[in-house]
């Protein structure tokens, strides 16, 4: 069994390590998962948000008993001084819905998990709320699942878009099972040429983003024996 399970929202997140992985589609719960496989990772790609999030990491659990669990991604930076394209390994992890905390072990900073796609004026509040360095939408609930089941969790992140980038509204074209209608997306920024740039710079920085991610999950692969050493913190009420 991998030793290592990864999961992330979409897959183009982590494309570029899971090119040539195998490809296995299993059933958890009703739900059909697809999880690319290597010899001592497994990657599952469940979706936007919290839901999609805890749901993927039940079914990893169950059906490969890893000894690690990564919530791997995007996130949308909070401080002016954390550029798009660059990693960010927190070692706090915050739920914004209760203001819960995960510590972990090791990395440095803080990481908010937020139930929606943030904004310029959201992510001012956000880093003043928490002292944050950057925000996501998945790290807490799958921080919860592992706690939940006594595997150590990790949270590995790329930034996607720095802290005064406008982003194009995402948030509507997000399903109820947490994947992006991105024909729809395109459709609708093709024919206002006012998103067109802010369009243009978060692919370009997403791009970025993800072969910075999967750099760094490669590494964590890697030396996973060491990595494997650092259980999750307790999540606490504050």
């Amino acid at each position: 069994m991998p030793k290592i399970a990864i999961i992330a929202a979409l897959e183009r997140e982590i494309r570029p390590l899971v090119r040539n992985w195998h490809i296995s589609v299993r059933e958890h719960d009703g739900r059909r998962f697809k999880f690319f496989e290597d010899d001592r990772t497994v990657a599952v790609c469940g979706g936007i948000g919290a839901q999609a999030a805890r749901r993927a990491c039940e079914a990893v659990i169950s059906l490969y008993q890893p000894s690690l669990v990564i919530s791997a991604g995007f996130a949308g930076a909070l401080q002016s001084d954390i550029e798009p394209g660059s990693g960010f390994t927190p070692r706090t992890v915050i739920d914004a819905r209760d203001g819960s905390r995960t510590e972990m072990g090791s990395g440095v900073g803080t990481l908010v998990t937020v139930d929606s796609v943030v904004g310029l004026e959201q992510k001012m509040t956000m880093a003043r709320s928490y002292g944050a360095q950057a925000a996501d939408m998945e790290a807490a609930a799958v921080a919860r699942g592992a706690q939940a089941r006594n595997v150590p969790f990790r949270a590995i992140k790329a930034v996607s878009d720095g802290v005064d980038s406008d982003l194009p509204p995402i948030d509507r074209f997000i399903r109820h099972d947490g994947q992006l209608h991105s024909a729809k997306f395109f459709v609708y920024v093709a024919i206002r040429p006012w998103l067109w740039r802010s369009t243009w710079k978060l692919a370009r920085d997403t791009s970025r983003a993800s072969n910075t991610l999967c750099k760094l999950l490669q590494h964590t692969s890697n030396a996973n024996e060491e990595l494997g050493l650092h259980p999750v913190g307790a999540t606490t009420n504050h």
